[in-house]
């Protein structure tokens, strides 16, 4: 894994809708290489995986009402 922490990781997550497409998907890779990494403790991996989760679900709901109009 990149010698980037959990907690900036999963931090990042957190403003991922309110930030270019670029560095969007660059702090989407940095969180999937933090869930593949078995050296990092399985609290980490959770938290993160849910605020992924959580962004994508708003990303999801953005893409949606841009749609709608």
């Amino acid at each position: 894994m990149t010698q980037i922490s959990p907690q900036t990781i999963y931090d990042n997550l957190e403003f991922i809708d309110r930030i270019d497409i670029a560095q969007s998907a660059a702090y989407r890779q940095l969180a999937v290489e933090a869930l593949a990494d078995p050296e990092l403790s399985l609290e980490w991996r959770k938290a993160i995986a849910d605020r992924l989760n959580q962004a994508n679900n708003e990303l999801t709901i953005h893409l949606v009402e841009e749609d709608s109009y």
